[in-house]
C-alpha cells in the first residue's frame, strides 16, 4: 500500500472517533486533563481526520469561540456534541439551565398535555441554544426508565419512571430539538434505568428476561426511533438474556441483531464513553474500539487513547478482522447525519459568524420556560419560615466544585439575609457528625439556634449511590425535631429522598422539594418557604440567577 493510500485510510478510520475537549480555550483552564486533550493534541488529531469532539465546561460565549476554533482545525465537517440533558446552561454558563427531565415525568401523571408541550419546548430551547453556540449534536434524550429509586446514575436525568411517560416525553423533546437543526441521541440502549451499579465505576448486570425488556426497557427506544432520532448511544451493562459474555456496547447481539435488525434503526450508533470503568477496566483502549465496531457501533466516544484506537482499527483491517466495507457503512451513516444539520466548515469558522441570540443571554421565551418548569415542579408543605438567627446547614456532594452553589447562590444569600450562619458539609466532613446512630449530628459543634436543613442530593455519575441513601437523614430529622431545632427542610434533586423525609416532619414544619439544584430553583423554593421575594415578583427578569452562577 502506498503512503498516500495508507494516509487516506487512516483519515477514513479517524472519522469514527469522537474525542474529549474542554470548552475553555486554553490548556490551563482544563478541568479534567485526564480526559481532555490539550490543544496541540486536539489540533493534531483533527488534522488527521478525527470526526467528532465532545465538550464540557466554560461559558456560552467561550464555547462559541471554541467550536469555531475546533472547526478551523479540521478540513472536514465535525460532529460537535455535549451532554446537555438539562439545557445547555447545565454545562455552559450563560445559557438556559432547566430542571431535570424527571420533573416532567412526574408532571405527566397529573397533567399529561402540559408535560408533553413543555417537553417539546424544552427540546426547542436546548436545540436552539446548542446551534447558536456551534454544537450540532445533543447527547440526549435519556430513554432509560428510572423505575429503580436506588439507581445511582440515571435518577432525575430520566424523562419518566414508567415506559409510557419516558417514551412519549423523550420523543417530544427530540422532536423539538431536531426541529432546531441539531441531532439528538437516545441513550443508553437497551436501557440503564433499573441498575444499582454506576457503569462509570463498574459493569452493571441487568438480569431481566427478554419479555421484561420488551415490556419496560425497549419501548422508549422504539418510540424515539419512530420519531426519527438521529443517533442511539449504547449502555455499558451486561444483559445475559441477550449476551452472557459481552457488555451491550461490545455485543453484536445487542447492536446488530436487536437494534439494527429487530428495531430497524439505521441511524448512527455511538458508544458511551469508552474510558468508563465498565469497559476500561476490562479491555484495552484498542481492543475495546475494535470490539465496538465489530458489534455494530458507528462512532466510538472518548476512546481511552485515540492514537492506540486508530492503530488497533488499522491492524484489524489489515488482518481481515474488520472489513473496509464495514467502516465505509459507518462513514456513510455519519455523512447522512451531518447532512441533517448545518455544519460550519473550517473556512467559515475562521471567517466568523455572529454569536447569535445568546450574546445577550437566553431569549425571553427560554427564560420564561426555565421559570415555568421550576415553579410547576416545586412541592411545598407546612408553613413559612420566620427566622432572625440560627444555622443554615447545607449538604452537598462535595464542597469543592459545586456549579450550583457559588458565593452568591440563593441557598446561601437568602438565609444569610435572615440571620442564619452557613455550614456546608459533605461526605468528607467529619466535624458535624457524632458516633451515635440515634443522634448523628454533633449539635454542640454547630452552635445554637434553629436549623434550616438544605439537602442537595441526586444520583450523579461517579458518585456510586442514588444520593443520600447511605446517609442518616431520617435520624437527623428526628434528632432536630426532638431538640426543637428544625426550622425547615429544603431538598433539591432526588424525589425519593424527599418522599422518605416529608412524612417524618411534624405538622407545620416548612418543607419543600425541587428536582432542580440551580440558583433559579433555589430562589423559587426558598421563596415558597418564606425567604426572599415571592416567585414571579420583582425585577421582571424571571431567570436573573439561573444562568450566570
Amino acid at each position: 500500500m502506498t503512503s498516500e493510500r495508507a494516509a487516506e485510510r487512516r483519515r477514513q478510520v479517524a472519522e469514527l472517533l469522537v474525542i474529549r475537549a474542554s470548552g475553555h480555550l486554553s490548556d490551563g483552564q482544563r478541568r479534567y486533563p485526564r480526559w481532555e486533550l490539550d490543544n496541540a493534541g486536539l489540533q493534531r488529531l483533527l488534522a488527521d481526520g478525527v470526526g467528532g469532539v465532545i465538550l464540557l465546561g466554560g461559558s456560552a460565549a467561550e464555547l462559541r469561540l471554541r467550536t469555531r476554533q475546533l472547526a478551523s482545525w479540521s478540513e472536514a465537517p465535525l460532529l460537535l456534541c455535549a451532554d446537555v440533558e438539562e439545557g445547555v446552561g447545565q454545562r455552559f454558563e450563560g445559557a438556559s439551565w432547566l430542571v431535570p427531565p424527571l420533573a416532567l415525568g412526574r408532571l405527566h401523571a397529573s397533567d399529561p398535555h402540559a408535560a408533553l408541550a413543555l417537553a417539546e419546548r424544552y427540546g426547542r430551547c436546548s436545540g436552539r441554544e446548542a446551534r447558536a453556540l456551534g454544537l450540532n449534536w445533543v447527547l440526549g434524550p435519556i430513554c432509560d426508565v428510572n423505575n429503580n429509586p436506588a439507581n445511582p446514575v440515571i435518577n432525575v436525568r430520566a424523562w419518566g419512571e414508567d415506559p409510557a411517560s419516558s417514551g412519549i416525553l423523550a420523543s417530544a423533546f427530540l422532536r423539538g430539538a431536531q426541529a432546531e437543526g441539531v441531532l439528538c441521541c437516545a441513550k443508553h440502549f437497551p436501557g440503564h434505568g433499573d441498575t444499582a451499579t454506576d457503569s462509570h465505576l463498574d459493569l452493571p448486570l441487568l438480569p431481566h428476561s427478554r419479555q421484561r425488556l420488551e415490556a419496560v426497557e425497549l419501548p422508549p427506544f422504539r418510540q424515539a426511533i419512530a420519531a426519527g432520532v438521529a443517533s442511539v448511544m449504547t449502555a455499558h451493562l451486561l444483559l445475559p438474556a441477550l449476551d452472557a459474555e459481552r457488555p451491550a456496547t461490545l455485543s453484536p447481539a445487542v447492536l446488530t441483531d436487536l437494534l439494527r435488525g429487530q428495531l430497524g434503526f439505521d441511524g448512527l450508533v455511538v458508544t458511551d464513553a469508552l474510558v468508563m470503568e465498565a469497559i476500561a477496566d476490562r479491555y484495552g483502549a484498542g481492543e475495546a474500539v475494535v470490539l465496538a465496531l465489530e458489534a455494530g457501533a458507528d462512532l466510538v466516544l472518548m476512546p481511552a487513547d485515540a492514537d492506540e484506537a486508530l492503530e488497533a482499527i488499522l491492524l484489524a483491517l489489515d488482518s481481515g478482522r474488520l472489513r473496509l466495507e464495514r467502516i465505509e457503512a459507518s462513514r456513510q451513516r455519519r455523512r447522512r447525519a451531518l447532512a441533517r444539520t448545518p455544519v460550519e466548515t473550517g473556512a467559515e469558522a475562521l471567517a466568523g459568524a455572529p454569536l447569535g441570540p445568546l450574546s445577550n443571554g437566553p431569549l425571553p421565551q427560554d427564560r420564561a420556560l426555565a421559570l415555568e418548569l421550576v415553579q410547576r415542579s416545586i412541592e411545598h408543605q407546612g408553613g413559612r419560615l420566620a427566622l432572625d438567627s440560627g444555622l443554615n446547614l447545607i449538604r452537598v456532594d462535595s464542597v469543592l466544585g459545586c456549579p450550583f452553589l457559588s458565593a452568591t447562590a440563593p441557598a446561601l444569600e437568602l438565609p444569610a439575609a435572615a440571620g442564619l450562619r452557613p455550614c456546608l458539609i459533605d461526605g468528607r466532613s467529619p466535624a458535624p457528625w457524632s458516633s451515635r446512630s440515634e443522634a448523628p449530628l454533633a449539635l454542640e459543634r454547630l452552635g445554637e439556634g434553629p436549623v434550616l436543613l438544605q439537602l442537595f442530593v441526586r444520583g450523579n455519575p461517579f458518585r456510586g449511590s442514588a444520593g443520600g441513601d447511605d446517609e442518616p437523614w431520617p435520624a437527623v430529622i428526628a434528632q432536630l425535631q426532638s431538640a426543637g431545632r428544625l426550622a425547615g427542610l429544603a431538598v433539591y434533586g432526588s424525589p425519593y429522598l424527599w418522599e422518605s423525609l416529608r412524612s417524618l416532619l411534624a405538622p407545620g414544619i416548612p418543607a419543600a422539594w425541587s428536582p432542580g439544584q440551580m440558583p433559579l430553583a433555589q430562589r423559587n423554593l426558598l421563596a415558597a418557604l418564606g425567604l426572599g421575594q415571592d416567585p414571579g415578583a420583582g425585577s421582571g427578569d424571571p431567570n436573573e440567577e439561573g444562568f450566570t452562577d
